[in-house]
């Protein structure tokens, strides 16, 4: 049956009807809009249900292009530390949280940042050992990028000096005393997630299903989930998702990008990118290039201001980031590249000159430091760029200490980006930043974060209202290859839709944006959550 929305401001976000006042929903899909008048004379007599939406504004459904679902969910069953604001209290929670669990058990968490530490840098070996002296300790940076062990976490992986630590990754040890800090870095998490139990089924598809209908009330009815390493490998990851997207049909569209490692598996199920349905999809091949920027990991073509002997990681030497993409390309799949710093993203991008574009767009996820020549590289290559607004919000300040003042004009530079025509996505790396996409909108309009009061950092590369939510709508559907069927409303495409309480378009200023809520999030002309 045909199901009408009618009396909404609605930005279709396509130039023949850019505002319409209704639509008419049959079979997943818009089959028409237009007035209200005309799509009640012309659907009413066949129609099943009516909507009225009292004249709230709708967008296309919002996508995240880049998100972890699994790691969020891993929030509602481990330690969560984001936020915290001082040395003493994390240290304080991990004291707490200790006392929850049986001696040996691990102590696992997330979300520290020591730019936001009032009190000092990040916690020691002594330190954590004195808060959790009887449990392995594993708690992540917010970026995902380091963590923080302690003495139990050491022993469980037979540490000593001449342990060999995988590609790319790093046990810090004291300049002096050459004893481990407590902190590693990349890849070395490897060596202490081999001896971390796994999670149930159970209590994954619990969080994973708490994290889904969160997400949905964000307004968002599409995401792009990296998530294999973290659910127990590609088998259990897609069957997880299965039952809940197409068995509970908790509506969430689902684009799945498939870590490298699991290329093998991939074969061997017989999938490959766009295998699924409209609800639940394998997606691009996803790869690390370096890191980022708060423990000075990304691979930058200078040296970092605040550190001149330092560069950066490469993930993977150029022979092995080759051997991976080749890979890909003899599945025919696209690959999705973790590149912060400019050097990984030339390195990438040297690479992939070598091989014919797939069917599928490849994907350069983050992007932050650009220089003319990389933008003109990305645009001719019809490359997309999967980038995070609200990364600047929290960025700023401290990441002009690591790259200095010169580097600046073309850092987060998204305007540049979009004027050249890169096709960039809008995502926020959730669980790094909040998953709700209107603080990346507003942090991509004012390059600010919430309370700050100035014109913006680099204003020039502000972005207008419309093209941040574009960066969230149409482009996201880009980097999918879904833009026939998502990213605007017009006819024959999925109606999937977002219903504001305020009109983000008419607003006398941007941080009105903190005063607006998600009213609907529609799927499939299906209302998934009503406030």
């Amino acid at each position: 049956m045909i199901k009408l929305y009618i009396n909404g401001v609605i930005h279709t976000f396509q130039s023949s009807y850019p505002i319409v006042e209704a639509v008419a929903v049959e079979n997943n899909c818009f089959i028409d809009i237009g007035t209200t008048k005309d799509m009640l004379l012309n659907w009413k007599a066949k129609s099943s249900e009516i909507i009225d939406l009292q004249g709230l504004t709708v967008t296309p459904g919002l996508t995240d292009s880049h998100l972890h679902l699994s790691m969020v969910a891993s929030k509602f069953v481990d330690l969560d530390v984001t936020g915290v604001t001082s040395k003493q209290d994390m240290l304080e929670y991990i004291r707490r949280h200790s006392h929850t669990l049986k001696p040996g058990e691990w102590l696992l968490g997330s979300g520290w940042d020591e730019n936001l530490f009032t009190d000092g840098g990040i916690p020691t070996l002594d330190e954590l050992d004195q808060v959790a002296p009887l449990n392995p300790l594993y708690i992540t940076r917010i970026c995902e990028h380091a963590a923080v062990v302690n003495s139990k976490s050491l022993e469980t992986i037979n540490y000593s000096k001449d342990i060999s630590v995988p590609e790319g990754g790093k046990i810090v040890v004291d300049s002096t005393s050459l004893k481990p800090t407590g902190l590693i870095l990349e890849s070395a998490s490897i060596l202490f997630q081999e001896h971390i139990p796994e999670k149930s089924y159970e209590t994954w598809k619990n969080a994973l299903r708490k994290t889904i209908k969160a997400t949905i009330q964000h307004g968002i009815t599409s995401v792009h989930s990296n998530d294999p390493l973290y659910l127990g490998g590609l088998k259990q990851t897609y069957q997880l998702f299965d039952e809940l997207l197409n068995k509970e049909q908790l509506g969430l569209r689902t684009n799945l990008l498939i870590n490298h490692e699991f290329l093998e598996d991939l074969e061997a199920m017989n999938m490959y990118t766009g295998y699924g349905n409209d609800t639940l999809q394998i997606g691009a091949i996803k790869i690390f290039a370096d890191g980022a920027f708060g423990r000075r990991t990304a691979l930058l073509r200078e040296p970092y201001h605040d550190s001149p002997s330092q560069y950066g990681e490469a993930m993977f030497s150029q022979e092995t980031l080759y051997d991976i993409v080749r890979r890909a390309r003899e599945r025919g799949m696209p690959v999705a590249v973790h590149t912060i710093g400019d050097q990984a993203l030339i390195n990438v991008l040297d690479i992939l000159d070598q091989f014919p574009p797939s069917e599928f767009r490849d994907r350069l996820i983050h992007v932050q430091v650009v220089n003319d020549n990389l933008v003109k590289r990305l645009a001719s290559n019809h490359r997309i760029a999967d980038i995070q607004p609200r990364f600047l919000a929290s960025d700023y300040p401290w990441v002009k200490d690591r790259l200095g003042e010169e580097r600046m004009p073309m850092a987060y530079a998204w305007k540049t980006l979009l004027d050249n025509g890169v096709i960039c996505g809008g995502g926020s790396d959730a669980p790094v930043e909040p998953m709700n996409p209107l603080l990346g909108i507003h942090a991509a309009v004012t390059r600010r974060a919430p309370g700050e009061d100035h014109e913006g950092w680099y204003k020039e590369q502000k972005l207008s209202m419309y093209e941040a939510f574009r960066l969230f709508t149409e482009q996201a559907a880009y980097t999918t290859n879904e833009e026939h069927k998502k990213g605007t409303i017009e006819p024959g495409k999925l109606a999937d839709m977002t219903v504001y309480s305020n009109n983000p378009f008419q607003m006398n200023h941007p941080d009105d944006l903190f005063q607006t809520s998600i009213e609907m999030t529609i799927i499939g002309g299906e209302i998934k959550y009503s406030r």
